[in-house]
């Protein structure tokens, strides 16, 4: 993959109290463009916002079947795709599971490119992954433009 239409990706979730108000950070590199995106959430979980930060930086690829390298300290989420975890959910209906809704969503968008996954450890001084720390911290405690994490309140009201 180290090619000139090699599109990369670092991402980052954060939830401040895990549960509680949480954000994503991404940072996408294709040629000589660059480009950051947060967004923050008044309640959700960092499991969330990590893969959340995945499928809006996907979602925001405007073309498909490129190779795209995703950096991310998830090994929730980079495991559950790495070692098919989720293909086995989708056939138990995700049954017992987190964060279906976001699966389903993921699972949308991810065959749409050539996507790679790479673990990187976290405050590891990895410049990509750092800035992504640094948006999804500060869209966490920017309460003043948080989004609700309907898919995580919608299911916490249910639990309780």
């Amino acid at each position: 993959m180290a090619d000139a239409q090699l599109i990369v990706i670092y991402t980052d979730g954060s939830a401040l109290g895990n549960p509680g108000p949480g954000g994503y950070g991404i940072v996408l590199a294709f040629k000589n463009q660059y480009k950051e995106v947060s967004q923050g959430y008044r309640y959700t979980t960092n499991n969330r916002m990590e893969l959340l930060a995945i499928i809006v930086a996907l979602e925001m690829l405007k073309v498909s079947d490129r190779d795209v390298i995703i950096y991310s300290d998830s090994k929730y989420v980079i495991d559950s795709v790495t070692k098919g975890w989720v293909f086995g959910w989708v056939k138990k209906g995700f049954k017992g599971k987190k964060n279906p809704d976001l699966w389903k969503r993921f699972l949308k968008i991810y065959p749409k490119n050539k996507v790679r996954f790479q673990w990187v450890k976290g405050h590891a001084n990895i410049p990509g992954n750092e800035r992504c720390d640094v948006l999804a911290v500060a869209s966490a405690n920017e309460e003043e433009t948080h989004l609700v994490d309907e898919g995580y309140e919608a299911a916490r009201s249910l639990d309780g």
